[in-house]
């Protein structure tokens, strides 16, 4: 069983996830009202994982015993620049998520709570791979800009990811 002040703060990441999952629908969103589907569909993608995240940490949280206790969603952005601000606002997005999982880690390891910090291995790993992916994709659009042909390019090749993400992630439920 995991100590009261764990379990809160655990909750707390309950939440974020949450907001995670908003803030990418309403990128989706917007996408999807500028004519960018394999941007949309990326986002949405991501909204599902965020939600998988959310409930990953739900059921470790109901597991362990520990009551759960859901919070207010805040209210994500829902207008943007064009594509590279909603990605350069994703990777400080996902740096801000990338710093909550390691002060959870510090936590566990200050409780000595080995069965946290062994579950959140799995999301500190994850982080990584998140910022890497998104880097990529704004490198990606600085090379080949937010017009014309290069955007055009980018939004297929987003498409594409989406449907890997979507495989992938249908993959782990099972």
């Amino acid at each position: 069983m995991i100590s009261n002040a764990m379990a809160q703060r655990l909750n707390g990441q309950v939440n974020k996830e949450f907001y995670s999952a908003y803030f990418y629908m309403s990128m989706s969103a917007h996408s999807e009202s500028e004519n960018l589907k394999g941007v949309a569909a990326w986002f949405m993608a991501k909204y599902d994982e965020e939600m998988a995240h959310a409930m990953k940490i739900y059921r470790y949280l109901h597991d362990q015993g520990a009551r759960i206790e859901l919070e207010a969603v805040d209210k994500p952005p829902s207008r943007y620049e064009g594509v590279l601000d909603m990605f350069e606002k994703t990777l400080a997005h996902e740096r801000g998520v990338t710093s909550s999982f390691n002060d959870l880690v510090d936590t566990a390891l200050t409780e000595k709570d080995h069965a946290t910090n062994i579950f959140l291995q799995w999301f500190v790993t994850e982080q990584i791979e998140e910022e890497a992916t998104v880097n990529d994709i704004i490198g990606r659009l600085k090379l080949v800009g937010e017009r014309g042909e290069g955007l055009f390019m980018v939004d297929n090749e987003l498409a594409g990811l989406a449907k890997q993400m979507s495989q992938t992630l249908s993959t782990q439920a099972q």
